[in-house]
């Protein structure tokens, strides 16, 4: 049985000199810079524990995990009789979201498609949206955030010097997902999230909640929320005690895999990829290609890596090597963002040289989280919040 140290050594012939020095999961490609990461005797990390759980516990993949499933699918048709819409889901142009879509078009659900437009969509991501929507018939409704707005957020977070440069995107999306559901009196959000194909993110390499958002724009930000969505701890509670709006994960309980997705949306809509994980958003794009990387040595395609090994869909020396290479970004993204954002090269680099911190230097609600951590867990158990919150925002470890 191989340990830790044994693959490292099995391993060094092919892995770059940088990894080399890491101690390295022996399923996996999380290493040990990995936030709250811990080995255990035969040297497999704990996050590929989580997901062995997870797969477990959702029955992933096979006819028990379908039949739930489709109890779920009967429940939002049953509940969606007399309405308009039987469930909202979140759409960006990108893979997972463009196949959630259409699997609950194939499902026989009535879905309203809802996108948060932060004004760094690509033009590949448009279009895509169009096309997905146009042939399934699919209403969509949009939130535009001010471009002013959205880009001062953004900038107070780069001064901020925090690895979480995008995260008030991922608010703002869910804010808008559960205002579309409420004004159409729809109980249910299907999120096109599979831990299968991305894993479950660190929270030290992605940190979000709607106080961290405030705090930290009211400290480096020059201009007033008007048009960002923003979700203060009451609202989020309104969302999910008040009004009952549950969140599933359908990908949780069926096989997926993102090659076969594409494939699938490239033949049925003339969908186009984009060249890597999220890199259908601009500001997503410079985040995980470059800001990441090069500021904190955070790269994220670990998170897609390592779930591709755990699939089997990769071998771990495979993922490694590719994992070696530098990530993909557009020739001029780097040159549109400090631009866009009003960036001298002088002060680009001088805030790129700041000492990094992380969300635990600013106001945020997690410590509320881990209070409430059994309440939490009950609410995750009835799909009120996703299970990987639960896991990650209640615990006092960085996973």
């Amino acid at each position: 049985m191989q340990t830790a140290v044994d693959v490292e050594e099995v391993s060094s012939r092919q892995t770059p000199a940088h990894l080399r020095r890491r101690r390295i999961c022996t399923r996996c490609i999380y290493d040990e810079t990995v936030g709250g990461i811990r080995f255990d005797a035969e040297g497999v990390c704990n996050y590929c524990h989580t997901i062995d759980q997870l797969r477990i516990e959702y029955a992933t993949g096979t006819p028990e995990g379908e039949k739930r499933l489709q109890v779920l699918i009967d429940r939002m048709r049953q509940d969606g009789r007399n309405k308009k819409y039987d469930c909202v889901v979140g759409v960006s142009g990108g893979t997972d979201s463009s196949f959630m879509i259409a699997k609950a078009v194939e499902w026989g659900l009535r879905p309203l498609a809802v996108h948060y437009d932060n004004t760094w969509n690509t033009a590949i991501a448009t279009e895509n949206i169009k096309k997905v929507l146009g042939k399934l018939g699919v209403d969509l409704y949009t939130h535009v955030v001010d471009n002013k707005e959205a880009d001062d957020i953004i900038k107070s977070f780069f001064k901020a010097s925090v690895p979480d440069l995008d995260c008030a995107t991922d608010i703002a999306l869910a804010e808008t997902l559960y205002r579309a559901a409420d004004t159409y009196g729809v109980a249910y959000i299907l999120e096109g999230h599979s831990y299968i194909a991305e894993g479950i993110s660190p929270l030290g390499t992605l940190y979000m909640d709607g106080k961290y958002i405030r705090s930290v724009h009211k400290l480096y930000g020059t201009m007033p929320m008007r048009t960002y969505p923003n979700m203060p701890f009451w609202t989020f509670m309104k969302w999910i005690l008040l009004k009952r709006i549950k969140k599933i994960r359908p990908l949780w309980y069926i096989g997926y895999s993102k090659t076969e997705a594409r494939a699938f949306l490239e033949r049925e809509f003339g969908w186009q990829y984009y060249g890597g994980h999220h890199l259908e958003n601009r500001i997503t794009a410079f985040h995980h290609s470059y800001y990441n990387p090069m500021k904190f040595g955070i790269d994220n395609r670990n998170n897609s890596l390592s779930a591709s090994v755990r699939a089997g869909l990769l071998s771990r020396d495979e993922a490694l090597m590719e994992f070696a290479e530098p990530p993909h970004m557009e020739p001029d993204l780097l040159e549109y963002f400090k631009k866009r954002l009003g960036l001298s090269d002088e002060e680009f680099a001088s805030t790129m040289a700041l000492p990094a911190k992380s969300y635990r230097d600013y106001p945020t609600y997690k410590r509320t989280f881990e209070r409430l951590r059994p309440l939490f867990f009950l609410l995750a158990k009835v799909n009120l919040v996703p299970m990987s919150f639960y896991i990650k925002y209640t615990s006092k470890s960085e996973i």
